[in-house]
């Protein structure tokens, strides 16, 4: 019988993506570690570490900073279920799949959401969220999404947090796409609930949604008239467990957090900045290669992330076949346009442990060769040669992650 179920042999591909991202031996490595109970002595010191690291990594002092069992979308449950009440108005950025989730959430949540809507491939203009807040009677919240992985939109933050706030609103924002990836501000922004994930920037597989709530998020939380819909996501329920009261909540996955502790032990060894600037250096070039082969980038200029290039499909080029050929030919995996982008664009990712030089000019190797093979014309070693410039005025060893110590 078991001849019929053959053992696990998946390919070990080049994930370039919109995640999951590659992962470091070394996150690999933890996850062989025992599994212990969710209460022994050693996971409970493991998870105050996991609490200090994302305090850091976050950019924060928040008490209530840890990280949800579940995956990203799980972090969007936790913060809208905690925070939104029937009724509520909730002012939702929309530009994306993902900010269209977070609307779709809060209203499941009863809230009245007031939509504020851009183009996919353009931000949220803080006017128009000014806008939404003046027209709403007594808005409570204002959610964006602070990298919208849909589109490779990078949105800008601090006047969005500021606009809430003159307006007696709490902000949230999600951080799937830019933790680990591009400067994320809790404190200095003054966001008041953000969710994140660990198979991105973070560099670990999925199943994890870090999250932080600030203390005027938690008041929220704490007088709420109803008690929070989801019982599992009650962050009044969880933070005992995460606290020092310990009280049992669920059974948490041990190995998950095993490697969220190992991949934001390389993310504070690398350092922020440095991390930050690597993801920089590499888009810097990538997008150099791709502007030289002659391919468009979709992002609205001046608003693109560094760790997710989204790329126009050319005229006369078949998406699909595109995709299926890095596959085939390189072992490399992008990822399709969603929505109204489908078949329009591509996405490319290179974040956390995939966001090196390496990864950069193989896939403008690959690109070239294959959209030359289906008749799009291109100059040959154009795009390397771009890249190879935008590398060299960045310096020796730009784009590379710190070396593995010996």
């Amino acid at each position: 019988m078991a001849d019929s179920f053959p053992e696990l042999r998946p390919a070990a591909r080049i994930l370039l993506g919109p995640g999951p991202s590659n992962v470091n031996p070394r996150v690999m490595k933890a996850m062989a570690s025992p599994v212990v109970g969710h209460l022994d002595p050693d996971f409970l010191k493991v998870m105050e570490n996991i609490k200090r690291l994302l305090r850091i990594v976050f950019r924060t002092a928040n008490e209530i900073t840890f990280p949800v069992s579940g995956t990203g979308s799980a972090g969007m449950e936790t913060v809208m279920a905690n925070l939104i009440e029937d009724g509520d108005e909730v002012v939702v950025g929309v530009n994306g799949a993902f900010g269209t989730r977070m609307a779709e959430v809060a209203s499941r949540q009863g809230a009245r959401v007031h939509k504020v809507e851009a183009d996919w491939g353009t931000i949220v203009e803080p006017a128009k969220v000014a806008a939404a807040l003046k027209a709403a009677k007594n808005p409570k919240l204002v959610a964006v999404v602070h990298a919208e992985t849909s589109t490779g939109i990078h949105q800008p933050i601090e006047e969005i947090a500021e606009l809430a706030h003159q307006h007696g609103a709490m902000i949230a924002i999600d951080a799937v796409t830019s933790l680990g990836c591009v400067p994320v501000e809790i404190d200095k922004w003054g966001i008041d609930a953000c969710y994140s994930c660990t198979q991105k920037g973070i560099g670990a597989p999925p199943g994890l949604s870090p999250v932080t709530f600030s203390e005027r998020a938690m008041e929220s939380v704490r007088k709420r008239k109803t008690k929070c819909r989801s019982w599992y996501f009650d962050v009044a329920l969880i933070e005992q467990y995460w606290g020092p009261d310990r009280l049992y909540h669920h059974t948490a996955p041990i190995t998950m957090n095993y490697a969220l502790y190992e991949a934001l032990r390389i993310v504070v060894e690398e350092g922020l900045e440095a991390r930050w600037r690597r993801h920089r250096i590499n888009a810097a070039a990538f997008q150099a290669g791709v502007r030289a082969m002659g391919l468009q980038l979709a992002a609205q200029e001046g608003h693109r992330l560094p760790q997710l290039t989204t790329i126009a499909v050319p005229a006369g080029i078949d998406d699909v076949k595109v995709r299926a050929e890095l596959l085939r030919l390189f072992n490399i995996e992008i990822a399709a346009g969603l929505g109204p982008l489908k078949g329009k664009i591509w996405r490319v990712g290179l974040m956390g442990e995939g966001s090196r030089r390496e990864n950069v000019m193989l896939a403008l190797n690959a690109l070239e060769e294959i959209l030359g093979s289906m008749g799009f014309e291109i100059a040959r070693g154009r795009a390397l040669t771009a890249a190879d410039d935008a590398y060299s005025a960045e310096g020796t060893g730009a784009g590379e992650p710190p070396a593995e110590a010996p």
